[in-house]
């Protein structure tokens, strides 16, 4: 949810509405944003404070120790069901909703650790023993946790550890009676049987594992860029009057070369779907797993096992560390703000913890900067500050005197032309104040005086000069630094900014059953960044780069050969649209892709897809066309479409087809429904007759036709019918090459789904064969490190192993 929850933004809109028409007009011709922040912050009354409360109040982010039993009863059943990855999520929520040193908390880490340990996952299983004991977890329970204990580390190959574990066990059996004589026996005959496990293993070197690929963090750019931080030395920047920064190539650059690897500046989990609570339902706690609770809320890797903040519910991290750098940066702030922040979008979270990530960058410097920036406009300056003393800051960000100043071609630069990835560098990032409609600016400007009021109101020490880092603690209330009123604005100014400049990071998450051997995915947002480098690239409906992410980093890879003097350019995301369904002129129509590109990004698309499409609006039916169910011909035509056969007269309706493929699409999801649930031959039986439907009137290009195909390979697939998937998921591929390319990373993925059915099916020579142009496909768009990429090799090493050797005797 970028922007505030609709109660909220229906409440402002309502009050725009009834504001006199003199206020409404100053606010929509304020000139700056310190106009606009000072002539509508105090239009927020103590009444628009108390509603926005009450709809703060239905998040639930503070402890609650029956949260705490709720969730951990919850994850005992998981667990009984054998439901290992259910009961681990609701353990961790348990852990969430604990205090700190409670035994709670310890038993939930202590119920965790069972699940991980079932998962396999021993190492953080070990992490988690150690954390139920640190929280005081109970006496009477240990023997079975230090059983535990001595079974992973066994199995990890670390038997010394294991006899030591084993010797404490059997020191506390002799030293306390605390066990029942049923509970004793249990207890020794699993002892019994551990210890012969750690015999067999004494006389066993300690293995530790050899990384199979090399990390990601070890892949860098061939030559950094001397003029551009985090950018290949292959491109350039430049600026132009009309499309402002850009990046060009100053050599060619072949397909898979990595462009850009760039740490996000700012970045902030998406909480998914996190409703607030609502009176009357049976229970106040939700059990649904979102992105906040899989993934670390400040490095964004997925963790099995996070880590809470002591101060909320809602902030979880992969490690102490982590937790304690988002404290020291930003959470010591946030802390307290949680349900506020839910309530007023992520468009403000990222817009404040932009803010607070900024006094690192020396405060003094970036407060001139932000004054400098409010002075040239015209704008009054904090009272704290004397205007004599303030610095002029040309466009590139350094201070000069007035006298010296120096005026450079290229926004976010430095004195030497060194473009900074750093504060000034997003502070650049345009607004596009005009092209907002003035009762969205009143909403922004009215969420931030929102937040700002309650920073003032809480006391927070949000921008201080102080900025040493402090122990984790979630009770204290310094004064508020007196230059709230600038910090102010400089939120309004990012929350403007995040409508054009905002980056979706994006992870690739498995759907359907966990069960299933082949793997169908989706793209799915996970978090909102800003990255001063990527923010440089403009779009293209038919770009020559791919991006992904690896937590907060995202890379930049050629998708084609980009020769030299060539523009970069990569495909923008919609928002209120499907990651996948982005306007890219495989998916959408010119007429459709700039409206849309229009309406977001306030410009029209002139790349050269659009130019070639405008310039032929006549083109024919293209790939998404109904056909003549009589001689199979395409229908053409707008509203009456007619037969293009020779000697066919049929014509029909276009609205008479189109209610006809939505009555198909509906069918197809009541398939894929009935796929989900098990139901494997009812789905199969119901898809076999919309591929008889589709056959009748839909194009063989049509992308309805290959999701047919490509659901029922995956039914195939779980009945076991390789041979039948196979066929049937290589249709799917032909309809996904004319849609997207025999180089798209849609085509990758559906490659690697076609690679996994061959394996299972034991086809080596095809499994090979289709491998190899997965792996040539992905690697161009993600890089070795990607998890696809990986599997693939496994599939592959498997694989080559199975082969017979050459000159080796004969079965």
């Amino acid at each position: 949810m970028d922007l505030p929850v609709d109660e909220w933004k229906s409440y402002i809109l309502q009050k725009w509405s009834l504001l006199p028409k003199s206020i409404q007009v100053t606010i929509s011709t304020a000139k700056t944003l310190n106009d606009l922040f000072l002539h509508s912050s105090p239009l927020l009354q103590p009444e628009d404070e108390m509603f926005l409360k009450r709809l703060s109040g239905g998040y639930l982010v503070g402890k609650d120790p029956d949260a705490s039993l709720f969730y951990r009863e919850k994850g005992n059943k998981k667990f009984q069901e054998k439901d290992y990855m259910g009961a681990t999520v609701l353990y961790s929520k348990g852990v969430s909703h604990s205090g700190p040193s409670s035994t709670d908390m310890s038993l939930c880490y202590a119920n965790r650790s069972a699940a991980l340990f079932h998962l396999g996952q021993y190492e953080t299983c070990l992490k988690d023993i150690v954390r139920a004991q640190t929280h005081g977890y109970p006496e009477r329970l240990q023997p079975k946790l230090l059983l535990r204990k001595a079974e992973c580390l066994v199995t990890l190959g670390r038997p010394q550890e294991a006899s030591q574990t084993i010797s404490d066990l059997e020191s506390n059996f002799a030293a306390k009676a605390t066990l029942s004589a049923s509970q004793f026996q249990i207890l020794q005959r699993t002892l019994c049987r551990v210890k012969v496990k750690v015999q067999e293993k004494e006389n066993l070197p300690e293995i530790f594992p050899e990384a199979l690929t090399k990390t990601f963090e070890g892949v860098d750019l061939r030559e950094e860029n001397e003029q551009i931080p985090s950018a290949s030395s292959s491109v350039s920047l430049h600026i132009d009057p009309l499309k402002g920064r850009y990046l060009v190539a100053t050599k060619d650059i072949l397909p898979g070369e990595l462009l850009v690897k760039e740490d996000a500046f700012v970045s902030v989990l998406n909480p998914g779907e996190m409703p607030p609570r609502r009176h009357g339902l049976e229970s106040k706690w939700d059990t649904q797993v979102t992105n906040g609770d899989l993934h670390c809320h400040r490095c964004l890797r997925r963790t099995l096992a996070p880590v809470p903040c002591d101060g909320c519910s809602y902030a979880k991290y992969c490690s102490q560390a982590c937790m304690q750098q988002a404290w020291d940066r930003y959470h010591s702030v946030e802390c307290s703000l949680g349900a506020l922040l839910l309530t007023l979008g992520v468009f403000c979270h990222v817009a404040l913890r932009s803010a607070l990530l900024a006094r690192f960058e020396d405060v003094d410097k970036v407060i001139k900067k932000l004054c400098g920036e409010m002075s040239n406009q015209g704008i009054c300056l904090p009272e704290s500050r004397d205007p004599a003393q303030i610095l002029k800051y040309d466009l590139r960000g350094e201070g000069e005197k007035k006298d010296k100043a120096v005026e450079t071609p290229i926004p976010g630069c430095d004195i030497n032309g060194k473009y900074e990835r750093n504060y000034n560098a997003v502070f650049h990032l345009l607004p596009h104040t005009e092209n907002h409609s003035p009762e969205h600016k009143f909403l922004c400007a009215l969420s931030v005086s929102a937040l700002c009021r309650q920073l003032e109101a809480a006391g927070l020490q949000a921008f201080t000069t102080d900025l040493k880092p402090t122990k984790l603690k979630a009770a204290e209330t310094p004064v508020l630094c007196a230059e709230l009123n600038v910090w102010g604005v400089a939120m309004l100014r990012h929350m403007l900014q995040l409508q054009c400049n905002a980056q979706a990071i994006t992870t690739i998450q498995q759907t359907g059953s966990k069960e299933n051997l082949i793997t169908d995915t989706q793209q799915v947002r996970l978090a909102t960044a800003l990255f001063p480098v990527v923010s440089l690239l403009n779009h293209s409906c038919s770009p020559n780069t791919s991006v992904s992410f690896f937590g907060t980093i995202a890379t930049v890879r050629a998708s084609q050969l980009i020769r030299r003097g060539q523009e970069i350019f990569h495909c923008y995301v919609l928002a209120k649209h499907g990651l996948s369904a982005g306007p890219h002129e495989s998916r959408m129509g010119v007429a459709e892709r700039r409206q849309k590109l229009r309406s977001q990004y306030f410009f029209d698309c002139n790349c050269p897809p659009c130019d070639r499409e405008r310039q032929r609006p006549s083109a024919g039916p293209g790939r998404e066309a109904f056909r003549c169910h009589r001689c199979r011909a395409l229908l053409q035509g707008d509203d009456v479409l007619s037969c293009g056969g020779p000697a066919c007269t049929e014509s029909l309706g276009r609205g008479l087809l189109v209610s006809r493929l939505q009555d198909l699409q509906r069918q197809v999801g009541v398939a894929q429904k009935r796929l989900r649930n098990g139901r494997l031959e009812l789905a199969i039986q119901l898809l076999l007759e919309c591929q008889s439907d589709a056959e009748s009137f839909l194009s063989a290009d049509h992308s309805v036709v290959g999701e047919i195909e490509d659901t029922l390979a995956q039914a195939y697939a779980a009945l076991g019918d390789w041979e039948k998937s196979a066929t049937h998921l290589q249709e799917s591929l032909r309809v996904v090459e004319v849609h997207h390319g025999p180089s798209s990373v849609e085509m990758g993925h559906e490659l690697f789904k076609l690679a996994q059915v061959f394996f299972n099916g034991c086809a080596i020579p095809e499994a090979l064969n289709t491998i190899q142009k997965a792996e040539k496909v992905l690697l161009v768009h993600y890089g070795p490190w990607n998890d696809e990429i990986r599997e693939l090799q496994k599939m592959k090493s498997c694989l080559l192993d199975l082969l017979p050797i050459p000159g080796g005797p004969k079965e």
